[in-house]
């Protein structure tokens, strides 16, 4: 447990940098699945994970979709001239609700990864970190939920190292007898 919280943390707060040093997000995703994975083994509840990694997938495919419509913007632009510019105009109106698309859904599913996580580790923040995750990724499209992303994710470094260690891995109740 005392691993996963701390590549989680560790993690987390390299994603907080990579907005300002890209590079240190690879890591920082990398270590955060490491993390969440490890306290998916200790919780016995591999949905957390999966829900993780679900998440990391659809944020690559918004990624590549961002890419791929800037890429056109600039090809068309060079290739095509004046005409190419209607065409670069659908491309990255096109790409960027891909990439919206797929960044909500990559919020939808890390809300559900940290919602599980702060039932299991009893750190709410993790919840509230999930909805400003999801929050963010809808405002997007108006620039202000970049800033409340960038908070959920400090909230995510803090839910991480705020975990308590000697926590024991909650299981259901036994199920009462039978009556005779």
């Amino acid at each position: 447990m005392d691993s996963g919280r701390s590549l989680g943390g560790i993690g987390a707060l390299l994603l907080v940098i990579g907005t300002f040093v890209p590079f240190l997000s690879i890591v920082g995703i990398i270590l955060l699945l490491m993390g969440i994975k490890n306290l998916a083994d200790y919780y016995k509840d591999n949905n957390i994970y999966q829900d993780a990694l679900y998440a990391v997938i659809f944020g690559i495919i918004g990624i590549v979709a961002v890419g791929v419509a800037l890429i056109s913007v600039f090809t068309a632009g060079a290739f095509f001239g004046t005409a190419g510019f209607l065409g670069f105009g659908i491309a990255l109106i096109v790409g960027l609700v891909i990439a919206f698309v797929f960044y909500i859904l990559m919020a939808m599913y890390f809300r559900k990864a940290f919602d599980a996580l702060a039932d299991k580790t009893g750190q709410g923040m993790f919840r509230t970190a999930g909805t400003l995750l999801l929050i963010g990724a809808i405002l997007t499209i108006i620039f202000v939920g970049l800033i409340l992303i960038f908070i959920a994710w400090i909230l995510v470094t803090v839910a991480f190292f705020s975990i308590q260690t000697t926590t024991t891995p909650q299981t259901p109740p036994p199920p009462p007898p039978a009556p005779p």
